[in-house]
């Protein structure tokens, strides 16, 4: 495993395309580059502001992304405030950015049932993007969000459904889906989790545990009823150093015969954040 702090805020967002790692703070600035090593090569300008962090009642809260076959990488606000209902699609190979307004989306999801929004994660699959929606102790649900068709092209008869994941027995401890990425060669659904003691969608709690949670076969599960792991792994099982760390996202930037390569960010609420690269097995 390897591991570097980064002096770069609240990393929540990080996407792998065309060998380079696109790391977003959700009160940055600015988005940063990796290449592979871990190692910042670029800065990409999205705020105009000050200070190096956006204060938390005006902060975009960009705690999502996801890119798609064309290189479009897309970045989300949670919709836990007005603040935060915006996107940003930025081309990563013109370098062109649109903001986009959420909230057209965000009423549907609303008027789909989901009380409290707090979009987290995001990524594409079978050309649909996926979005989570994180629970917390107030309110325990976690549900994907499932949008079939490109909602940022001024067209409203889109749909969306709502799959939500199995309730939790340990009620005392809430989960939270905090990330998505998927391993399209394995078909796998890959969430980064972790447990945070706050009651709502907008105040941050204290940091508990990390995990990460696998679904196999994901294409073929789209249509159910409920969804569930079919794998979860403690990351402090796998290392100490994740003691205390809350996973804000991850990525897959390799899959071989017998293992997933991913890069997971964590927010360490201090201004700083770190970056793990690791590897698991496909199994």
């Amino acid at each position: 495993m390897q591991i570097k702090k980064l002096n770069y805020p609240s990393a929540s967002a990080i996407e792998y395309y065309d060998g380079k790692l696109y790391v977003m703070g959700d009160d940055a600035v600015n988005m940063i580059v990796l290449d592979t090593d871990l190692a910042v090569i670029d800065s990409i300008p999205f705020f105009s502001f000050s200070e190096k962090r956006i204060p938390k009642d005006i902060k975009p809260d960009l705690e999502a992304s996801a890119v798609d076959t064309n290189g479009n990488f897309f970045l989300f606000g949670s919709g836990s405030s007005a603040q935060r209902n915006s996107a940003w699609k930025y081309d990563l190979k013109t370098n062109h950015s649109d903001s986009i307004n959420l909230e057209p989306l965000y009423a549907k999801i609303k008027n789909a049932g989901i009380e409290q929004i707090n979009i987290e994660g995001a990524c594409f699959i079978s050309g649909k993007l996926m979005l989570v929606n994180r629970g917390n102790k107030g309110y325990q649900h976690n549900q994907l969000i499932i949008v079939d068709k490109p909602f940022f092209k001024n067209d409203s008869t889109y749909k969306i459904s709502i799959l939500p994941f199995e309730i939790q027995k340990d009620t005392a401890s809430f989960k939270g889906i905090s990330g998505l990425t998927s391993a399209t060669q394995n078909d796998q659904l890959i969430m980064t989790v972790s447990t945070e003691d706050t009651r709502n969608a907008y105040d941050d709690g204290a940091i508990g545990k990390s995990y990460l949670w696998i679904i196999d076969n994901i294409s073929n599960k789209l249509n159910a009823d409920i969804l569930k792991p079919d794998r979860i792994i403690d990351l402090e099982e796998i290392d100490p150093h994740f003691r205390g760390q809350k996973i804000e996202s991850a990525t897959v930037i390799e899959e071989t015969k017998n293992s997933i390569r991913l890069v997971l960010v964590a927010d360490n609420d201090d201004g700083s954040s770190t970056i793990f690269k690791i590897s698991i097995s496909k199994n």
